[in-house]
């Protein structure tokens, strides 16, 4: 019997992966953080190692290096959850001799015991056969590989719909839990409490990545995706907590109570696609803004001249779009509220991206028919967030 250690903070989620795995045949015990995982590593000697990047006490790049340190582990399978916005990190782990990454969001417990398998047989080490789970009646001996896979299917599916509605069945106290601690980190009064509220509530978002992706709930997963590296980025730099970055984060947070509510009950969830239109005659800010959404795999357009801008309105259909304020000849302003006289535009959100923050600044944007702005110099997740939430909001109602 071949031996799993999955290293998991996350109960619920390793919990999950265990009782997968131990149906498929393997030997599994679990660590809850990384000092925990690496005495494992040397006491349970594991064929092979499952562990999520962010993990107290010692990060999943951290546990790598200690394990590929010692000469008995260097070509021990060790597959990587990440983050999908975490790429810095995503590649120290590599260069610290990740197997495989694989994005938690969109990862089914199916296709994870696949990639351990397949890491199985390219060490060398074959994987234990699925355990069978009894029948009422022996299966005739002639049943098609194309019948078992049906059946596996079959049990998959299962298994997901019931996790789903467990998962569903808790979002009222998640959902209370979730904007408590966002009043409470909008209330501090001081730099070091907001970061400790800060903290907890990614450490609850982080959490709900995983479950998200595991009972299937594709979009929640992919918002709490981002949303999590935007808290995290606000508890490990006090000083980016402002105005902007909260209004962001409570939209994000008001917005899973929709999803939850409208899209968790839709069988058929499926990651975000879009197309986004940006407008800003700065190379370097209109840079930033779509590497923004790139890192949110959001399709965009850009384009530095407002008459080029409603040109491509005119002809194309956008989800969203991105307006610089200051622009030589027609401000975002004007151009707004041109874009909203065009009939297939005239519910199309809107954001400004600026410098100005005032309250003019802001009551122009919502006369001109903008919906939202975001404070330059931004965070990249924060935009990623932000975007996620327009988008995601657009196609529940469409549907």
């Amino acid at each position: 019997m071949k031996k799993l250690l999955i290293v998991e903070d996350d109960q619920i989620v390793a919990n999950i992966y265990r009782n997968k795995f131990a149906v498929d045949g393997f030997q599994v015990e679990v660590a809850a953080d990384g000092q925990a995982g690496m005495e494992m590593v040397r006491s349970f000697r594991p064929d092979a190692v499952i562990m999520d990047l962010m993990l107290p006490k010692m990060t999943g790049v951290e546990l790598m290096k200690s394990i590929r340190a010692q000469e008995e582990f260097k070509n021990l399978p060790v597959i990587v959850f990440s983050n999908t916005y975490l790429s810095n990190m995503v590649q120290e782990a590599w260069k610290a001799g990740a197997t495989k990454c694989l994005s938690k969001a969109s990862c089914t417990p199916k296709q994870v015991i696949e990639v351990v398998r397949n890491a199985l047989a390219a060490n060398g080490a074959a994987a234990p056969a699925a355990a069978q789970a009894p029948a009422q009646k022996p299966a005739p001996s002639s049943m098609s590989s194309v019948a078992k896979a049906a059946a596996t299917e079959k049990s998959d599916s299962q298994f997901q719909t019931d996790l789903r509605k467990t998962f569903v069945a808790s979002w009222p106290t998640t959902m209370l839990s979730l904007r408590g601690l966002l009043q409470s980190m909008i209330k501090a009064d001081t730099e070091e409490l907001r970061a400790r509220q800060a903290q907890e509530l990614y450490r609850r978002i982080h959490a709900l990545t995983g479950n998200a992706a595991v009972a299937g709930l594709i979009q929640i997963a992919h918002l709490c995706d981002a949303l999590e590296v935007l808290l995290k980025e606000l508890y490990e730099k006090p000083k980016s907590v402002n105005g902007s970055t909260l209004r962001t984060v409570a939209s994000a947070i008001d917005f899973l109570g929709v999803l939850f509510k409208e899209g968790a009950a839709s069988a058929k969830q499926e990651a975000p696609a879009a197309n986004i239109l940006v407008v800003d005659d700065e190379a370097i800010s209109r840079r930033a803004v779509t590497y923004a959404l790139e890192k949110a795999k959001l399709k965009c357009v850009s384009v530095e001249d407002a008459n080029a801008a409603l040109e491509l309105l005119a002809s194309r259909k956008f989800d969203l779009i991105f307006l610089d304020v200051d622009m030589p000849g027609m401000n975002g302003f004007e151009l707004c509220t041109k874009v909203r006289g065009q009939p297939a535009h005239k519910k199309t959100p809107v954001v400004f991206v600026t410098s100005l923050n005032d309250f003019e600044s802001r009551a122009n944007s919502t006369m001109s028919g903008g919906n939202d702005f975001i404070a330059k110099p931004f965070l990249f997740i924060e935009l990623a967030v932000k975007a996620l939430v327009y988008v995601l909001r657009g196609q529940l109602e469409a549907r």
